[in-house]
């Protein structure tokens, strides 16, 4: 037996809990000989994937003397993966939420013989007090020193397969690294208890990483898509605009949000859980200036800092890409650990399917929330939406989930067609809304979220 380990771009989750790497490795075995089995499905499950290359982390220059720096103080860094072909001229810019390492196992006698990846999180969403930013220093989430060269695996919208991503795959492809903690959207410093400053500069790294990315290329696109997934999703929101104005007015500029639709929303037991942490955010890293004028001359600073008040005003196309039964928002925002003490929502967290019908009508509430809120979009034209029934979070970096055999489905289309077809003006306008959970077949043919990654990175060969 002979194993190996590697760092690798995976979508965003939220685990729950360790588990022991033979128990994922049997189940993951038990998955690939039950699809293995699948019929005219496993030639296009098992294809073998065209090799990710690594692509090297690029530190910003002159980052210190910029102020653009992640909270320790390193310069923060992105990836740039060169287009080919057609796509030499057009860009898709990504703002990271977090990075998760793939950690691979390579078995190699068994017959057939197998490949087993399994994901750890390393950084996440916000830091909202000095001990929180504090902490961030010893990972990713607020420091370039633990940043190395990833490979763009998945075939999701950063995918090099023409198969998997037909419209992007060829692209330019910028992954700009997250280390700011409040969406690079701040400006302010903070000290540590150990007397050393805390920098929060995420407007100050998006503004110095865009100006280098025109410098190299970005200036003379034809073409150019702001993307983002789950807080990277939501930084790009406050950006898109801004991102816009950069290009002439001939150039064909769009965002795309993945699963950053978040939502100003009680919890069961009746707190705004997800308000007060984006208020302490807020504060705390001075997030104001990015916030928009019209928002902020009627509501609180906080109130602007959501997606149902940032749409309003942005007037660059985007399509908005989310589940109206989002897991991390479920976990989250609905049902965080301290509004069910007695762990009676733990098994409904953690799968829909294990939800009791009680349950369920909570989970719908927050479904019709998003709905309403997104009413806006129907006056918009030139936006788009794909917003399913599953319970999951960030579908745009998985291949299962954006153009697979067992993709999510809105009127017969894969997210990726549904992405393509607006992006490319196939379909103008094109918005979807799922019905209510259960209805939609192609949702109950994903594995629960977590599952999701281990799914897409079995490997036979």
């Amino acid at each position: 037996m002979a194993a190996a380990t590697e760092q690798l771009l995976l979508p965003q989750e939220q685990p729950r809990r360790r588990r022991p790497v033979w128990g994922l490795a049997v189940a993951a075995l038990l998955l690939v000989l039950l699809l293995a089995a699948a019929g005219p499905l496993r030639p296009r499950l098992f294809r073998t994937p065209p090799p990710a290359e690594r692509v090297a982390l690029t530190l910003l220059s002159g980052a210190k003397e910029k102020g653009a720096v992640c909270v320790d103080g390193t310069p923060p860094g992105y990836h740039l993966q060169r287009g080919s072909g057609d796509g030499a001229d057009r860009w898709l810019v990504h703002l990271e939420r977090e990075t998760r390492l793939l950690t691979s196992v390579a078995i190699k006698h068994m017959p057939p013989c197998v490949t087993f990846f399994f994901s750890i999180k390393k950084g996440g969403g916000w830091c909202s007090t000095v001990k929180e930013c504090s902490d961030s220093r010893l990972s990713t989430k607020g420091s370039s020193n633990f940043m190395k060269p990833i490979r763009f695996m998945g075939n999701g919208i950063l995918g090099g397969d023409q198969l998997q991503n037909p419209d992007f795959y060829n692209w330019n492809k910028v992954y700009v690294r997250y280390c700011d903690g409040a969406s690079f959207s701040g400006d302010a410093e903070a000290q540590a208890q150990d007397g050393t400053t805390l920098y929060f500069r995420g407007l100050r790294i998006y503004e110095a990483v865009i100006d280098e990315l025109m410098e190299k290329g970005l200036a003379n696109a034809t073409q150019a898509l702001f993307t983002g997934c789950s807080a990277g999703a939501l930084s790009m929101m406050l950006h898109c605009d801004d991102f816009r104005a950069r290009f002439p007015q001939e150039v064909s500029v769009k965002c795309f949000a993945d699963a950053g639709f978040f939502l100003d929303e009680k919890d069961i037991s009746g707190k705004r859980s997800l308000w007060s942490l984006y208020d302490r955010v807020i504060h705390l890293q001075n997030v104001r200036k990015v916030l928009p004028k019209d928002c902020l001359a009627n509501k609180e600073p906080t109130e602007c800092f959501f997606p149902a008040e940032l749409i309003k005003s942005i007037r660059t196309p985007m399509f908005i890409l989310n589940p109206s039964y989002d897991s991390w928002q479920i976990r989250n925002v609905l049902v965080p650990d301290s509004s069910a003490p007695d762990k009676s929502w733990l098994s409904c967290k953690e799968n829909i399917r294990n939800c009791n019908s009680t349950q369920v009508e909570v989970l719908d509430g927050l479904r019709n929330k998003m709905v309403n809120d997104l009413k806006v979009v129907e006056d918009k034209e030139d936006w788009g939406m794909f917003i399913d029934s599953c319970f999951t979070h960030c579908q745009s970096l998985s291949g299962v989930s954006w153009h697979s055999p067992t993709s999510p489905r809105l009127e017969n289309k894969t997210i990726a067609e549904a992405v393509g077809d607006w992006h490319s003006g196939r379909s103008q306008g094109a918005k979807e809304i799922d019905c209510k959970y259960q209805c939609n077949p192609t949702c109950n043919s994903l594995p629960p979220p977590r599952d999701v990654t281990a799914f897409n990175r079995v490997e036979i060969y």
